[in-house]
């Protein structure tokens, strides 16, 4: 159908309707399936297949389902609405666009059968248009912490229907809108994974000292790290805040590390340390805007020590005299996901502002060595695969790695005065990227914003307003 339409004719015909009402009928897996998991077998569809509101079956489930089980009403065909139920993706819908292999969903997932399969596409559109910031059937959902939604909710999700030809028409200029911006956002993500190798390229240059090398040749004098090394066992000595007998740190094998420039040496990070390494306090928040505030993992994750990764707490205040944050302070999260495990940030704000959670670890160095320049260190892919060759339990969500982990970390050691010249041009290349990565993700975000405006003009049954 061209656009040369009479959308003016065609949107006063418009009919108010009901999810339930166009269905035939609308079900859901049985509870009792899990028992039924195979290698191989039917494909088992689960709330995770359903993504940004289409149904991906890379990495799916499999079922071996016996003749006659309870359930076989929910077996998945072309021309299927699937809507996730509960869990934090409720609410998100795909459309079964063509034929499938034997499937079932699962109890977290409902199946909608339209009695006209062909008004799937135009239904399934719909369903994903936002009115603010959720959809109609997200806005449905109910429950805290794990919000759910009912059969009845999805039968009284609002429809309005068209005319055949309009639905032909409004479909056919939604996809064509979606695919310009498909491939642009595509681009831009592409933009995003290369910025990500372009910042650990800039670690990886740093602590292999690739992006000192002029410096060095202009300054061919600068004392060595192993003497730089010798005065810092020397105060860690003199000055160690451990309990006990001071216990000497051993140096690591340099024969098994990689190659560094002359003037360099390799340490352990134990050698570093002003005091012995420390573990976080775990309290409950408090819930009533009251308490002693203590950061969130999320902190660390995104590099964000700002209120919002905090939370106020139930923590008594002698359990935590002394865990209060200090400017300087390296945080390195002991418990997360296989990729994010061992992550460490250096907090830059004011004394005290919070204290440390059971989940991160806090490492505190001697004077004679910047935090800045650890803190690039532990974030370059060496210190990265080495936490995640060495975090327990590897296989599970959330692996973990201990003290001595982090203590037998090799860094590579330069001059202090290297060390400055290493932050600065780190922190001059990454500026760069940071202001590329937030323009990216500015354009991300409008690009889900045109995505919703597609689809308001679309259904608003002004037709001549989409094109």
């Amino acid at each position: 159908m061209s656009n040369t339409v009479d959308s003016s004719v065609l949107s006063d015909r418009w009919v108010e309707t009901t999810l339930g009402e166009l269905a035939e009928y609308i079900t859901s897996g049985s509870r009792d399936w899990s028992k039924y998991y195979a290698d191989s077998g039917a494909i088992f569809i689960r709330t995770q297949d359903i993504n940004r509101n289409r149904l991906s079956l890379n990495e799916v489930a499999f079922v071996n389902l016996p003749e006659k089980v309870e359930g076989k009403r929910s077996l998945v065909r072309k021309g299927d609405l699937l809507v996730t139920i509960t869990g934090a993706n409720v609410g998100k819908v795909a459309v079964v666009e063509g034929e499938i292999p034997e499937a079932y969903v699962s109890q977290s997932v409902c199946l909608v059968r339209l009695k006209d399969p062909s008004l799937a596409k135009f239904v399934h559109l719909q369903l994903t248009a936002k009115r603010g910031d959720k959809t109609a059937v997200e806005a449905m959902a109910y429950g805290l912490g794990r919000p759910v939604l009912n059969l009845e909710n999805i039968r009284s999700a609002p429809i309005r229907v068209a005319p055949e030809k309009t639905q032909v028409v409004v479909v056919a200029e939604i996809e064509k809108q979606f695919s310009r911006l498909d491939e642009a956002v595509a681009n831009l993500k592409r933009v995003k994974v290369n910025l990500k190798r372009y910042k650990a390229a800039i670690l990886k240059a740093a602590v292999e000292g690739r992006l000192t090398e002029d410096w060095r040749k202009q300054h061919p004098n600068v004392e060595p790290a192993s003497k730089l090394l010798e005065r810092i066992l020397m105060e860690r000595r003199a000055k160690w805040k451990g309990k006990g007998k001071y216990r000497e740190p051993s140096s690591p094998d340099a024969s098994t590390l990689p190659k560094i420039p002359h003037g360099w040496a390799w340490s352990r990070l134990d050698q570093l340390l002003k005091e012995p390494l420390r573990n976080g306090h775990s309290a409950k928040a408090s819930g009533n805007g009251q308490g002693l505030r203590a950061f969130t993992l999320s902190a660390v994750t995104e590099g964000d020590f700002s209120e919002s990764n905090t939370k106020l707490t139930v923590a008594h205040p002698d359990k935590i005299t002394d865990l209060w944050a200090e400017p300087g302070d390296i945080y390195v999260e002991r418990s997360n996901t296989p990729e994010l495990v061992g992550l460490a940030r250096l907090y830059k704000g004011p004394s005290k502002f919070a204290f440390i959670p059971d989940l991160l670890i806090r490492v505190r160095l001697i004077h004679f060595v910047l935090p800045t320049f650890v803190e690039v260190c532990l974030l370059s892919e060496d210190c990265r695969r080495y936490f995640r060759s060495r975090a327990q339990g590897i296989s599970g969500s959330m692996p973990k790695i201990d003290q001595s982990v982090i203590e037998q970390t090799a860094i590579p050691l330069p001059p202090l005065v290297e060390q400055k010249e290493i932050v600065t041009e780190v922190e001059r290349r990454l500026s760069v990227i940071d202001e590329l990565e937030a323009a990216t993700e500015a354009n991300l975000t409008r690009g889900d914003r045109l995505r919703q405006s597609i689809l308001a003009k679309a259904f608003s049954g002004c037709l001549a307003n989409l094109q």
